[in-house]
């Protein structure tokens, strides 16, 4: 026990040492996962950080594992050692047969046994994970369960200081716009991504898939094609994986031998892997299949004058789902009347209602602003129905400086309503005048324009799939509602 205690201390110092080196991410995972491996007398070390969704666990830093056991496939944070998102430690001692691990087939052909799993925590919450791979069944000692916790505490200050200098990186090539110092925007959420690309396309791919929030695997996964006995002779892998689509891309140049030899490969890949759908693109056919999937289209007329992608049309729909799972919990065995000012929230409130599980009833409103400073409100269409008694939810597209939603508020309530919330997709927090309350918010939005989902600029924009912001430069004594 005290030879064990003396090695981990050993590894912990050479750990802190790498830890404080200056090197990229990569190159110092891969370091302290050879020490930590090493120090555990163990066969192999694997370092994972969590996308920013949550879903995927994507790899940062690698010892001793084989190629095919690493691109085995994207790990999905839900079905591949579970617990440990949950921040508990997690021991497998036969991973070729505990339903906890992801793919417990290729455990057995790569021979690993055991594994051993704690938590990378970050504020009080997993931001990733580290793992130990023994190819005999082991059980590891408290003071292996220790060092690997101690290991995975010096990983977290690695990850906390590489997402800082991507903020610091983004934050130094932004626009002054972006820096206004009295209402500063909040700084955008990052993934790590230690990735070099092996050809440019692959890059401006990536661009192109970051720009619509698309989210993206490098490489995640090889598939054998050919086998000389029990010895895989020949593998594919492609460059992107897409986890929303659930589509593998693989890029190519225009160039007639490379087409022919990818063509051979995705023909034989898809005789053996008939349930994987995979995609050869040239850079043409990626502009077509985002298109196909509402992202796009065709060049950037729809687009042009964003700046950049806040929510893409996935998110906006995963969480207009989740605001009606919890409208329909709170008005449970109740009528509900929803009501809309027109145009920006005709989007929303059409995606809302197909989701809400409870009977309702649709009114909508205009208005309009006049006076000096835009902010005196003309009701130009009120509502149709009566809603005396009855239980109403305001629907708003966005809440701004809450004066136009404050006044409408006071609208409503004159005629007596048995109850009155309100649901916005969009909180600018930061341009609040008067404190409205608002029960159900989607996302809260920097001091940004923004537009799409029903959001417009001068009568355009309304149809994007996503909302975006729009280049300063556009944009021309527009008034706050």
């Amino acid at each position: 026990m005290a030879r064990s205690r003396g090695s981990h201390y050993s590894a912990l110092r050479r750990v802190a040492r790498v830890a404080n080196s200056g090197f990229g991410l990569r190159k110092t995972c891969n370091a302290i996962a050879k020490s930590t491996a090493r120090a555990m007398q163990a066969n192999g070390c694997r370092i994972l950080s969590l996308n920013a969704r949550r879903e995927y666990l994507i790899t940062v830093g690698t010892y001793g594992l084989s190629d095919v056991y690493l691109k085995k496939g994207a790990l999905d944070a839900r079905k591949s050692l579970p617990d440990i998102l949950e921040g508990k430690e997690v021991f497998i001692e036969d991973a070729t047969k505990d339903e906890r691990v992801q793919h417990p087939q290729v455990a057995l052909a790569q021979g690993v046994a055991s594994i051993l799993g704690v938590p990378i925590l970050g504020k009080g919450e997993a931001i990733g994970e580290i793992r130990i791979y023994t190819r005999e069944p082991r059980r590891f000692s408290e003071a292996d369960r220790s060092f690997l916790l101690s290991v995975a505490n010096v990983c977290a200050v690695m990850f906390e200081r590489a997402e800082l200098q991507q903020l610091l990186e983004l934050g130094y090539r932004a626009s002054e716009r972006r820096r206004k110092a009295s209402r500063a925007s909040p700084l955008p959420v990052t993934t790590l991504r230690p990735t070099v690309f092996a050809h440019p396309s692959e890059e401006d791919f990536a661009k192109v898939l970051d720009f619509y929030c698309i989210e993206w695997l490098y490489e995640p996964r090889s598939f054998p094609l050919k086998w000389e006995g029990d010895k895989i002779a020949e593998m594919f892998t492609p460059d992107f994986y897409l986890p929303e689509l659930d589509i593998y891309v693989e890029l190519t140049t225009l160039k007639q031998s490379l087409i022919t030899e990818k063509n051979r490969k995705l023909r034989q890949l898809r005789e053996l892997y008939p349930d994987v759908n995979v995609r050869l693109l040239t850079k043409t056919d990626f502009t077509k299949l985002l298109a196909k999937y509402g992202y796009g289209p065709l060049g950037e007329a729809k687009v042009e004058g964003v700046d950049r992608v806040l929510y893409s049309h996935a998110q906006i729909q995963r969480r207009v789902k989740a605001l009606a799972g919890r409208i329909s919990r709170d008005y449970a065995g109740e009528r509900l009347v929803l009501i809309g000012v027109l145009k920006g929230v005709l989007c929303f409130m059409a995606d809302l209602m197909q989701h809400l599980s409870l009977p309702v009833t649709v009114d909508f409103m205009a208005i309009s602003h006049y006076g000096g400073d835009g902010q005196v409100v003309k009701i130009t269409r009120d509502l149709d129905s009566t809603i005396t008694g009855q239980h109403v939810l305001m629907v708003e597209d966005i809440v701004d400086t809450g004066m136009t939603l404050n006044y409408l508020l006071g609208h409503l309530s004159a005629h007596t309503p048995a109850s009155l919330r309100v649901c916005t997709l969009l909180d600018k927090r930061a341009r609040r005048l008067i404190n409205v309350p608002l029960d159900y918010v989607g996302f809260e939005v920097p001091d940004e324009f923004v537009v799409g989902y029903g959001l417009d600029y001068k009568g355009e924009y309304r149809n994007l799939p996503f909302i975006g912001i729009l280049r300063p430069e556009l944009i021309k004594d527009e008034e706050p509602a």
